[in-house]
């Protein structure tokens, strides 16, 4: 059996880098992305392509590279994301636009330009990386768990409509992990005059608490691995501490008031 052509958007650090060193020692033929290879002249974990999951001419481009290299592309991990937070209220929906551009729009416009190989392979996997997060709508996240949350459910309709291609769909959910990715998110400011400035602060620093202290990607790797392996992949699966997969049980078995309060509870 050949070995597997795995393509990772935002490839060049965190979660992604850490997916990418972790199948490469598995034997896999890795490639990441990143936006400007420039800015990474001694990256050797694995090769990196440039890519915009915003721009549609760089995502053709970049699989028509890697089509020249490899002839084939078995499994794409669609990781390339960004943070944002804010009252909705107060947040300009510019940002909003922006944030859904990467995490929402970004994952569909890579898959459409992979599934027509996939289908003339007979073969695929796809795997879109959420959170945890999509599954509630946090104080001060909402944008974040939106945009995580519809490509939650739009890999639901693409997994059913693909199947008969032998295109596989999946998602996988991380909890907090320690990555760098509260350096690349956009903060909605925390103004004077805010009737959300205390409640709004409060929870920036609670977030940046949780990110620095965060599980190891080392983990979201380990899990890749096995759905990679897996014959027949669900349709959702998740990575985290016991108490943030355990939210989502909550959420199924608790009246929906009672969930509320302890989210504000743990955001408070």
């Amino acid at each position: 059996m050949k070995t597997k052509v795995v393509l990772i958007t935002g490839g060049s650090s965190g979660i992604g880098k850490a997916i990418g060193i972790h199948l490469k020692e598995k034997e896999y033929i890795v490639y990441g992305t990143t936006r400007n290879k420039s800015k990474y002249p001694s990256f050797s974990d694995f090769p990196l392509l440039e890519m915009d999951v915003r721009k549609e001419e760089t995502i053709k481009g970049c699989i028509a590279s890697l089509l020249e290299l490899e002839h084939r592309i078995d499994v794409l991990i669609n990781n390339a994301g960004v943070g944002i937070t804010g009252p909705m209220e107060e947040t300009p929906h510019e940002e909003v636009l922006k944030a859904f551009a990467t995490n929402f729009n970004g994952p569909l416009n890579v898959m459409n330009t992979v599934l027509p190989v996939m289908r003339e392979q007979k073969k695929g996997l796809i795997i879109n990386i959420t959170s945890i997060a999509g599954y509630m709508g946090l104080p001060f996240r909402g944008i974040y768990s939106a945009s995580k949350g519809a490509l939650e459910i739009v890999t639901e309709s693409y997994r059913m409509e693909t199947k008969a291609f032998g295109v596989k769909l999946t998602t996988l959910a991380p909890g907090d992990f320690a990555t760098n990715i509260a350096s690349g998110r956009y903060h909605t400011p925390v103004y004077e005059n805010s009737a959300y400035r205390s409640a709004y602060k409060d929870t920036l620093e609670a977030i940046d608490a949780d990110v620095d202290s965060g599980g190891d990607p080392a983990d979201v790797a380990k899990k890749i691995v096995k759905i990679i392996e897996t014959k027949n992949p669900k349709p959702h699966y998740k990575v985290g501490s016991f108490i943030q997969k355990f939210s989502l049980t909550l959420k199924s078995l608790l009246p929906g008031l009672w969930f509320e309060k302890l989210l504000e509870g743990h955001s408070s």
